[in-house]
């Protein structure tokens, strides 16, 4: 894999930083043994200090991959089978698409109550209903938050799931998104370019950061419909960092409405003023290449408070 350094960096906390599936001490032991260049020399000392500008070449997918904190307890196995009843969009012998409902996490975190439901306890119900054998470590290709909903890619073996997470990876995936905003984005149609990084004071919030931590972020939005003070988006997602649509708008000075993490006052009071229930962002279409080579479409209907949040506010599809 290839890597141009943006911000001064030591080497090992660099490579860390742009695979979280991958642990330091793996990084540390790939540097050591050869297994990473920098600007087409090979370094074998961890610490070695990196400057911007810098070209990496890593042999990263020659380590073995490991759950990053938050996915450890999920990874373990240790998943409640349940049938939660999730719509399939899409299914071949390969992978399926889910239309992921809201208020289920993906999978289970530190910090959450012990047994929780989540997303990964349906999809142990699917694959026991079809006889494919389970593991939470290759089922997910992406993830989203507790409270988005639509287009959600399961790989059913782990040929599968390397194959399709490579595809994110590379960026060869289409991610299309619906989200209600309060106010009109000004240009209509724009890309937002800014990295995100963990939020230095408070550790559950994203932000827009330039630090040698923050990693690059990319979406692109354009406006559907509007009122006088509301704007339906479909954002294009070219990166997959943690809560990114939700950061970048509530940058440019458009929160999601229902979402109290990154509102703003005046998207507190529209979600108010309208009782608008739950985060109006939903993955709506999804296109990758299937294990056949064909590329293939699916797109999400909305769910029914995002629908009653469109009718309210008098916005069309």
């Amino acid at each position: 894999m290839k890597f141009i350094v943006e911000f001064p960096a030591r080497l090992d906390a660099f490579l860390s930083d742009q695979r979280e599936d991958v642990s330091r001490s793996s990084i540390q032991k790939l540097i050591k043994n050869g297994g990473v260049q920098v600007n087409d020399q090979v370094i074998t000392k961890p610490a070695f200090p990196l400057k911007e500008g810098d070209q990496i070449v890593a042999n990263i997918n020659t380590v073995s991959l490991r759950p990053s904190a938050e996915l450890r307890m999920a990874q373990s196995d240790n998943v409640i089978s349940e049938n939660l009843k999730l719509e399939i969009l899409y299914e071949d012998d390969h992978c399926l698409i889910l239309n992921k409902p809201a208020g289920y996490a993906v999978h289970p975190a530190s910090g959450m109550p012990e047994n929780e439901v989540t997303i990964l306890s349906g999809i142990a119900h699917l694959f026991a209903e079809r006889s494919l054998p389970f593991s939470a470590d290759a089922v997910l290709v992406h993830r989203l938050d507790k409270e988005t909903t639509g287009c959600l890619l399961i790989a059913k073996h782990a040929k599968a799931h390397h194959a399709l997470q490579k595809q994110f990876e590379e960026r060869t995936v289409s991610k299309q998104y619906l989200a209600l905003v309060a106010g009109i984005p000004d240009p209509p149609a724009a890309t937002i370019d800014a990295p995100i990084g963990r939020n230095l004071t408070d550790r559950t919030k994203m932000s827009i950061l330039t630090t040698s931590i923050s990693r690059d972020a990319k979406t692109t939005y354009r406006v559907i419909d509007q009122t006088d003070d509301i704007s339906l988006l479909e954002c294009d997602l070219h990166t997959g960092r943690t809560h990114q649509i939700r950061v970048h708008l509530r940058s440019i000075g458009h929160p999601i409405l229902g979402d109290s993490t990154y509102a703003s006052m005046h998207s507190k009071e529209v979600t108010s003023q309208y009782d608008v229930q739950g985060i109006c962002l939903h993955s709506w279409k999804l296109q990758f290449e299937n294990m056949n080579g064909q590329q293939t479409e699916v797109m999400a209907a909305l769910p029914e408070e995002f629908n009653k949040a469109l009718d309210t506010v008098g916005i069309n599809l």
